[in-house]
């Protein structure tokens, strides 16, 4: 039997009679065989208690009868097989396949297969797609973990224009092998776009190697970057050790706070960019195959003005410069971005999908996230916490942020002044924020004066003063 070509029976003749039927009775799949007029020839056992007709009395019948909404006499009459196809039986769903059966030319009946006896079935096989997709993921981080990084693509959140420009220049990067430079204010997630752009790139099979220049004392930062040879100097290690830009070797090597590197270092670093060799303290010069991202949110040019940075060396770094957008220029992007924080932390928790009210979303615009990105995903975890229900709203903000998001409002662009008032002062602005915030947590703290203390992030002697200084009883 098949479905497209023609049916040659020279194999077929040569298996018993018996094997067949053993073959078809005990099928994992359900089966109805029809011929050209629609009557039934064959329903194997495992059909049984899914019809409305026990599968001994289908036998000779129309299969209307035995399924009123069968579609296996249109496909006799299309010769077109569907494949795949849903169908509720007796309130259960079931895939099924409905296949043309064709003999020396011509149609002589119809298969139907259910593809799972039951729901049961389907369930199994829906656990064991989920576990395979599990140690997937297991293993893609082992990979991620093995080569150094821990982003993708997928990673970089937002839709803004500013963004997407972002964004749009990184994947193009990625299909370079040129040196990248980010630049952007702390927490705007300039370590995020170098991974994702060492993930997209033919490198990403090799190593992703991050040095924080800013956090690796001036005298050893030559060791570290280009390792040492056993004995090298006082203390150095019987083995020696390789530096960062050795296990880059075919990779990436990521130099983050570039502008706090030292100016003997610069020149070396320089060096190292221009030749593609390093030098081990007292080995030979080796070369390396290297990729170079680096990352500051220092005005590098205005450093170079002032002579605390190599203007030779900026050139090395900055052919493909990546700007990243402070989070307050993308305040669109703020209701996307927490809302992925915050489905992010429920799987890493394995909570249920937590809401955010629209309050809570219009009060995060307000505010200008001088810590940016890093500050949002900050809160994101700190609410996760407080919030034991399925939404997230005003009172789980904490006391601070409000008062911060309130002053943010009186602003000239968001409220009219007071003609009555003369030179209404930013202090007297932040003052009745403040007021307000008090009020408000003492409100939900039902009066109690220690509990809206702690909301606020404050003391109780300083809530106190501040009760008495703008008469709150």
């Amino acid at each position: 039997m098949t479905s497209t070509s023609e049916h040659t029976d020279s194999g077929i003749r040569g298996i018993p009679e018996d094997l067949l039927q053993a073959l078809l009775d005990n099928s994992y799949e359900s089966l109805i065989l029809v011929d050209a007029d629609g009557i039934v020839r064959y329903m194997s056992p495992a059909n049984d208690g899914i019809y409305p007709v026990p599968v001994k009395e289908a036998i000779g019948r129309h299969i209307s009868e035995v399924s009123p909404n069968t579609r296996l006499p249109r496909v006799i009459e299309t010769g077109k097989a569907e494949i795949g196809r849903g169908l509720m039986i007796q309130g259960k769903q079931r895939i099924i396949a409905r296949i043309p059966l064709h003999h020396e030319g011509r149609i002589v009946g119809a298969a139907g297969k259910l593809m799972f006896m039951n729901p049961e079935k389907l369930r199994e096989l829906y656990e064991r797609i989920d576990t395979l997709k599990h140690r997937l993921d297991f293993y893609r981080e082992e990979f991620q973990q093995v080569y150094g990084y821990r982003y993708s693509v997928e990673n970089l959140i937002g839709e803004s224009p500013v963004f997407q420009q972002a964004k749009s220049l990184a994947v193009q990067a990625a299909a370079s092998n040129a040196p990248v430079l980010i630049v952007g204010e702390s927490g705007t997630g300039k370590e995020l776009f170098a991974h994702a752009i060492h993930q997209i790139s033919r490198r990403r099979s090799h190593h992703f190697v991050r040095v924080n220049c800013a956090a690796i004392p001036s005298e050893l930062l030559e060791s570290e970057l280009f390792g040492y040879e056993p004995g090298a100097f006082t203390g150095a290690g019987k083995q020696g050790k390789p530096g960062k830009f050795e296990l880059a070797h075919q990779g990436t090597i990521f130099l983050d706070e570039i502008g706090d590197m030292p100016p003997m270092m610069q020149v070396k670093l320089m060096r190292v960019l221009q030749e593609k060799e390093v030098e081990r303290i007292g080995g030979k010069p080796k070369m390396i195959d290297f990729r170079v991202i680096s990352a500051t949110n220092r005005d590098l040019e205005a450093m170079i003005r002032e002579k605390s940075f190599r203007l030779d060396l900026f050139y090395r770094l900055n052919v493909i410069v990546i700007r990243l957008p402070a989070l307050r220029e993308m305040k669109e992007d703020i209701p996307r971005i927490f809302n992925h924080f915050i489905d992010q932390l429920c799987r890493e928790s394995h909570r249920k999908p937590i809401g955010v009210s629209a309050d809570v979303m219009e009060e995060l615009k307000r505010y200008d996230w001088p810590g940016n990105v890093r500050e949002l995903r900050n809160l994101a975890e700190r609410v996760m916490i407080v919030c034991t229900g399925d939404r997230i709203d005003l009172d789980h903000l904490p006391m601070p942020l409000r008062a911060r998001c309130q002053a943010a409002a009186f602003t000239p662009d968001s409220a009219e002044p007071d003609p009555n008032v003369k030179g209404s002062m930013l202090k007297d602005r932040l003052e009745a924020a403040e007021r307000l915030a008090i009020i408000d947590a003492l409100r939900t703290s039902g009066g109690n004066r220690t509990l809206a203390a702690r909301k606020l992030g404050i003391h109780r002697t300083g809530l106190y003063q501040k009760m008495l200084k703008y008469g709150i009883r």
